[in-house]
């Protein structure tokens, strides 16, 4: 299929893998792109050198077109850049942040530019910046997240009324029937992360992808308002947030209990108790762990048997 996303990133379908800390490393990124999506390397857990190291792998492993996420609050966000640049990536997605702030220097060095929001308001000033598109995420999401919980079924439509540049729905999308959904809402494409993260390429660790397919409803919670919102499973260092929550923590008592790579520990290293577990309220419908030109296979065809059976009402 061929649409305002294809043509932005040369890519066959209109699916971005998004870029997910200690889970979107080359492997990941390479294997989406082979695939016929957008794959992104999560820049938000490596260091500089490891940017760098991921980017050359995944160039020798693909000639597909790749981008790399960048969250903007980022330490070496400079050094984060040149290495973008240097190693002649075309594709930049950034996050936690002011688009204003990056935009115009990396479409200066012929970089496309998407910026992730959570509101309306952050959708226009994104445009204003100049951003190539937008993805828009609802709160169903895993990770960091929007303070104002507006779902994606929602958010969708209404940045898609206050926008002209292209949209691309994230948050609770796991099948080619939420695809075709967030479509039909104004959307022009989708990113997909926690399906992702239950592939074979992920870098996440292999008892977190277990944890991620065994997932129900109502495991996930989105927590750290006060700080940033983020959407964990409820395992014991949740309760741990929670207990300080009701003995009347401060920020920076929850800062303290955070301060330890809490999400390094708990995806990339396994440690289901003591680890931060970052997935989304679709996790409950994720099953299985498998490669990823499989899983995009799948939300392919789920998605033209879906528009086929639209077609037919």
């Amino acid at each position: 299929m061929s649409n305002r996303i294809t043509k932005l990133f040369n890519i066959k379908y209109p699916i971005v893998q998004a870029g997910m800390i200690w889970n979107s490393g080359w492997r990941l990124a390479s294997a989406s792109s082979n695939s016929g999506i957008l794959g992104l390397i999560g820049a938000g857990s490596m260091y500089p050198d490891v940017l760098r190291e991921h980017i050359i792998k995944c160039k020798k492993a693909t000639n597909k077109p790749f981008g790399v996420n960048v969250p903007m609050l980022y330490p070496n966000i400079q050094e984060i850049m040149d290495i973008i640049v240097e190693e002649d990536v075309k594709i930049v997605f950034t996050s936690a942040g002011n688009p204003k702030t990056w935009t115009s220097w990396l479409k200066e060095r012929g970089i496309t530019v998407v910026h992730v929001v959570s509101s309306v308001k952050f959708a226009l000033k994104a445009q204003e910046a100049g951003v190539d598109a937008i993805v828009a995420e609802g709160f169903e999401a895993g990770g960091h997240n929007g303070r104002d919980e507006t779902t994606t079924l929602t958010l969708i439509p209404m940045v898609k009324e206050q926008i002209h540049i292209p949209l691309i729905a994230a948050g609770g999308i796991a099948t080619g029937r939420a695809m075709l959904a967030t479509m039909i809402l104004g959307a022009d494409g989708v990113q997909i992360g926690s399906r992702f993260v239950a592939s074979e390429e992920s870098s996440a660790h292999t008892a977190f992808k277990q944890v991620v397919v065994d997932a129900k409803e109502g495991d996930t919670q989105l927590t750290l308002k006060e700080l940033a919102p983020v959407r964990l499973i409820k395992n014991k260092f949740y309760r741990d947030i929670e207990a300080l929550y009701k003995s009347g923590a401060t920020p920076e008592q929850l800062k303290d209990l955070l301060g330890r790579a809490r999400a390094k520990r708990g995806m990339f290293e396994g440690d289901l108790e003591e680890g931060e577990l970052e997935i989304g309220q679709i996790s409950g419908l994720i099953h299985d762990i498998q490669p990823v030109h499989q899983i995009v296979e799948e939300i392919m065809q789920e998605f033209e048997n879906a528009k086929s059976n639209i077609q037919q009402l």
